[in-house]
């Protein structure tokens, strides 16, 4: 029998089992050390379960705390979920690092829209979009996109309000969930604003539907969506369409549900509960809940976003010159 010549690129051993077994140790040894590298990565699941604990408590703070302490707070946790996200992990625990970012992205990109930081807010919203987007979350894609519709429905334009709250009612597929609710009733508050009553009170039928089909929920956590925040939003759907009736009715409402520590929600809520005024021809009323909403806030919560809300009250007075100079 002719001898079978060995395919080019074969290691070769040196006769005899010594060699033999130096060889395949070396096969076995090196597939455990990969298989250790594959599965184990720098933050166990222990540290993980921490850093989420800790995202959760930056969630719930946000509702209560000054933007500035709070921002300083979230770059820091980000930071180290950054730290984490750089390194060799698993699969999973990758995907859980990319939603902890877009969450602490999002909040941070939040917190400079208050601060009236909106070229740094638009960039961090872009920055939690792509995160989002990376971890495969659908509800946490639309949660993002509904949360940064807020920049632009404050600040203009109100297209891009509504496209990415639209956007995001599209991504929840209308299957109840507090993102659901919140990206119905954003998209109708931005319509209500451009003049589209008709959208708008399409919007809130569906948005009422979907929350009449959630559990309770009164937690305070920027990622929930409560029966306070809700009727936050549908006063102003109402204030912008001018029924005034409706939105005081849902304003006193929601201002009986929030607790006393929380500051910029219900100082909204007064303010246009001063717009209705300014609607209805009440110039001095709505002059005087305007100034008072605004010095009653805390100094670390008087943000620009709050000014903008007590200027827009000023610009809806019978006869007021909305071309005025800014201060």
């Amino acid at each position: 029998m002719l001898p079978i010549a060995k395919p080019a690129g074969t290691v070769t051993t040196k006769p005899g089992r010594q060699g033999n077994d130096h060889f395949t140790d070396l096969i076995d040894a090196t597939r455990r050390s990969v298989d250790r590298s594959l599965g184990v990565g720098s933050i166990s699941i222990g540290q993980l379960d921490l850093l989420e604990e800790r995202v959760l408590l930056d969630r719930t703070e946000y509702v209560h705390r000054p933007p500035v302490p709070m921002l300083e707070q979230l770059l820091y946790d980000l930071k180290e979920v950054e730290a984490f996200s750089q390194e060799r992990q698993p699969a999973s625990v990758q995907v859980k690092l990319t939603e902890l970012t877009a969450v602490l992205a999002t909040l941070i990109a939040d917190s400079l829209m208050k601060l009236g930081d909106l070229h740094r807010s638009r960039t961090w919203y872009s920055t939690a979009r792509h995160a989002s987007d990376e971890s495969g979350n659908r509800d946490l894609q639309a949660r993002v996109r509904v949360q940064a519709a807020m920049l632009p429905y404050y600040y203009g334009p109100l297209e891009s309000a509504v496209s990415l709250a639209r956007d995001a009612r599209i991504m929840t597929r209308s299957k109840p969930s507090p993102t659901a609710v919140f990206a119905a009733v954003a998209e109708a508050r931005a319509l209500a604003q451009q003049g589209n009553r008709a959208g708008a009170d399409e919007r809130v039928r569906e948005a009422q539907v979907l929350f009449d089909r959630l559990p309770a929920d009164a937690n305070e956590d920027a990622f929930a969506f409560p029966r306070r925040r809700f009727l936050l939003y549908l006063s102003g759907v109402f204030t912008a369409m001018g029924r005034t009736s409706q939105a005081r009715s849902v304003q006193e409402e929601a201002l009986a549900l929030y607790p006393s520590h929380t500051a910029i929600d219900p100082a909204l809520l007064h303010l246009e509960a001063a717009l209705c005024l300014a609607h209805d021809r009440s110039a001095t009323e709505a002059c005087q809940l305007a100034s008072i909403t605004y010095m009653r806030v805390p100094e670390a919560h008087r943000t620009p976003i709050l000014g903008a809300r007590a200027r827009r009250v000023i610009d809806q007075l019978p006869g007021a010159n909305a071309s005025m100079p800014r201060k």
